[in-house]
């Protein structure tokens, strides 16, 4: 079974591997070849009986093999012989190579030994006889080569070589410790006429010892330096007292010129000496300020504290032009919370302005100027007068009370603003002048401190803001005859019927305009000036400075003018509005131009309008605000006159239908009215007229409209009046003289053809006359287009 089974993978594998001849043709003159095993016929067992004929010819085959791998043996002998060879020779020149480099360092190990005992030897004799020039280049020299030796410490020799030069470090230090002790005692008050090649020489030498020995000759010649310093600006001496600051920056800067004249060349230029001596005044000069105005704090007044500050920040200036602060680096000097400098627009130019007459500009919006470089010195000495800042700001809180009164005195003396001037609607003078009052304290006082004293002084801002919105702006507006407490909400939105609304004279018109742009501006400028206090305070404080509380007031009185020039020209409506009430017209005959009434209402439009839009001119958005508000108010009060219309005749509704038209045209022309220059009024007061006249019109309309039969005239009141509901309706049935007996019965009917229940109780009167959805007031609008259409 299994012989057959692989006869058949042979045949079957044969069958396979059988190429056509054509293939086969094509191969053979691709791939030309003369072996035969590359023949397409080829026979293994005839290939290997060619070769191997005869068991003699297999035998000899055998044997030249068995040479074969005896010549591979012996060549793998020989090559591995060869490697034990080459290591053997490798290993004896790694040998040499070691002892070569052992060599190398014993002999420049001795070398740097027979250095470093000659060198020891040399500088203690160089020590004893003050070589400090040859010491310091000995010395640096010495200290290089014993770095090679850390290692052999344990070495006798080497360890006390290493303790000598210690010894000499040491002895050296005492000795140029003594040197200047000598040259400049403490005690002493006589200096040396000039400087010595001997201690100069000793200060390259300190350079190379512990540091604690440069930093012991510094502190040692400052304090000598500054010695006659604390003597003649002692606490009990007259010249000490803030009076006479500048005595004590005038006496450093001649000592800085004394020692670059007799030291300068003495210590090396990288200790900055001179530097060094103005910062230690600073320090002692701030600590001796300190403790005389703690003693004399009662004797501090501003004009003599704002004098000293501004000498002093002068002079910090000076230190900052002159040097450049490289030996600030410990704690208390390192960063002395500089201002950061600010972008404020209001500060022009601020290259240390003498304090009390700081430059000011009027203009808010001036460009900003480049950021000045940081002053290093800033607050080193003036860093003293922060606790008493408490001064200036006391004294600015009474300044600005005094202003704040100024203000209310001159106001009374000059009155308010003429009519038919340029005063009319402009802003109040006093208010410019008290921000730029407020810059000057601002820069003062971020030059003073930027810390707590900003916080106070943002208080005070705060405090005489409300008191200039009080007593100037509110405390000015004319007064309601329904008012004699003040002005208040419910006052100015108390509707006065007939002639007894008091209406403003043209100069109370302009008076209520100009408080009205005044209150604008502060309100801007107030935002600004919180932006501005941020940018100068510490960035730990500015969520503590906050004007949102007198942003607020501003608007405030801006409400409160708007509200006046409405009330004003509404209550001057009234008493056309109660006359249109009061006329009798079940009895009109027949329709004319418009009625008188109307002819009321456009000429108070057309007087008060153009003047107050021409004293708004400066505030565009607050004149269209009065528009709306005018509007909203006016509107649905004509529509509650136009209910008390009652009995109305046809002709009599349509002399209505009439005169509400010509005064919905009034309306939507009221922004431009009398104006030379035609603008389009607001989208947003546009809509308001139309919605508000439109209703009117339509209420008319139902009027007009036969009341049977009953279906007709209830579907087309639900047609018109889209907000119908049973209130309306039967006002609307009061105004035709209907009968209660006859209304019952058309408002049951209304009741079952509402689309949907009225909200809220019904008689409540809960449904707003000018309230519709969005969709209704399309509808409206476009009902009143087609009607407007039709009419013409």
């Amino acid at each position: 079974m299994m012989e057959e089974e692989e006869l058949e993978f042979v045949e079957e594998l044969e069958a396979v591997l059988q190429l056509t001849p054509d293939v086969q043709l094509a191969i053979e003159q691709v791939f030309p070849s003369q072996d035969p095993l590359d023949r397409a016929d080829f026979n293994a067992v005839e290939y290997i009986n060619t070769l191997f004929p005869t068991e003699q010819a297999l035998e000899e085959a055998q044997k030249a093999i068995q040479q074969l791998f005896g010549k591979i043996k012996d060549i793998k002998d020989k090559a591995e012989k060869s490697e034990q060879m080459v290591k053997e020779i490798t290993r004896d020149i790694k040998q040499l190579d070691h002892a070569k480099r052992h060599l190398t360092t014993s002999i420049t190990t001795l070398n740097h030994l027979h250095m470093l005992a000659g060198g020891v030897d040399s500088l203690e004799a160089m020590t004893r006889r003050r070589q400090y020039g040859e010491v310091a280049n000995l010395l640096q020299g010495v200290m290089n080569v014993l770095e090679h030796f850390h290692k052999y410490m344990g070495i006798p020799q080497i360890r006390q070589l290493s303790e000598r030069v210690k010894a000499a470090q040491t002895e050296l230090g005492q000795q140029i410790l003594a040197d200047f002790e000598e040259a400049f005692p403490s005690q002493g008050t006589k200096r040396p006429g000039g400087p010595s090649n001997v201690l100069r020489d000793a200060c390259l030498v300190a350079n190379i010892l512990d540091p604690r020995i440069k930093q012991e000759i510094i502190k040692k010649f400052i304090k000598q330096h500054l010695s006659e310093y604390l003597v003649l600006f002692q606490e009990n001496q007259d010249v000490a007292w803030l009076d006479k600051i500048d005595r004590r920056y005038a006496w450093i800067k001649r000592q800085l010129v004394d020692y670059e004249e007799k030291y300068g060349r003495m210590f090396p230029r990288e200790w900055y000496m001179t530097e060094r001596i103005a910062v230690e005044f600073c320090h002692v000069t701030r600590t001796e300020l300190a403790k005389i105005m703690r003693t004399r704090a009662k004797e501090i007044e501003v004009k003599l504290l704002l004098f000293a500050i501004q000498r002093t920040t002068n002079f910090e200036g000076f230190l900052a032009k002159r040097f450049s602060g490289c030996t600030l680096t410990d704690g208390a000097l390192k960063k002395l919370e500089s201002p950061p400098q600010s972008t404020n627009p209001f500060l022009e130019d601020e290259p240390a302005p003498e304090m009390e007459e700081l430059a000011i500009e009027k203009d808010l919006d001036q460009p900003k100027k480049p950021k000045a470089p940081d002053n290093p010195f800033h607050g080193i000495v003036s860093k003293c007068f922060e606790p008493h800042l408490y001064v200036y700001i006391e004294s600015q809180d009474k300044n600005l009370g005094e202003l704040i009164d100024r203000f209310v005195a001159d106001f009374k003396a000059q009155g308010p603003p003429k009519p038919n001037t340029d005063e009319g609607g402009a802003v109040l003078p006093s208010c410019a002048d008290l921000f730029v009052y407020y810059k000057k304290c601002m820069v003062q006082c971020s030059q003073l401190s930027t810390g707590e004293p900003m916080i106070a002084l943002t208080t005070i801002f705060q405090k005489y803001l409300r008191e200039y919105a009080w007593k100037i702006l509110s405390g000015n507006l004319p007064k309601t005859t329904s008012s004699s407490g003040g002005l208040t909400i419910s006052s100015l939105l108390k509707e006065k019927e007939g002639s007894e609304a008091a209406k403003f004279t043209l100069e109370e018109l302009c008076l209520i305009c100009s408080i009205l742009s005044t209150a604008e501006y502060c309100l801007a400028t107030t935002q600004q000036l919180e932006e501005k206090l941020k940018e100068k305070v510490d960035v730990s404080l500015t969520e503590r400075i906050n004007l949102t509380g007198e942003m607020d007031t501003f608007s405030t009185v801006i409400s409160s003018s708007i509200q006046l020039l409405v009330q004003d020209l509404d209550a001057a409506c009234d008493p056309a509005l109660t006359a249109m009430s009061k006329m009798q017209w079940q009895n009109v005959e027949h329709v004319g131009d418009q009625s008188p009434y109307v002819t009321s209402v456009i000429l108070h439009i057309k007087q008060n309008v153009p003047i107050i839009r021409d004293n708004l001119a400066s505030t565009r958005k607050y004149f269209t605000q009065f528009c709306i508000k005018f509007a909203n108010s006016f509107i649905p009060k004509f529509i509650t006159h136009l209910f008390k219309c009652k009995p109305i005749s046809m002709v009599g509704a349509e002399q209505l239908l009439l005169d509400t038209h010509s005064l919905k045209m009034v309306l939507l022309d009221l922004p431009s009215i009398g104006s030379q220059v035609v603008r389009k009024a607001p989208a947003s007061y546009t809509k308001i007229v139309v919605k508000g006249m439109t209703r009117a019109e339509m209420i008319l309309k139902v009027v007009m409209a036969p009341h049977e039969p009953l279906v007709v005239f209830v579907d087309n009141y639900i047609k018109l009046l889209t907000d119908c509901n049973t209130e309306t309706f039967q006002k609307i049935l009061d105004m035709k003289g209907l009968k209660r007996s006859e209304q019952s019965s058309m408002l049951e009917l209304l009741r079952q053809r509402l689309p949907t229940p009225p909200s809220g109780p019904e008689g409540s009167g809960s449904l707003s006359l000018l309230a519709p959805t969005p969709e209704q007031e399309s509808s409206r609008i476009r009902k009143l287009e087609k009607l407007i259409k039709k009419r013409l």
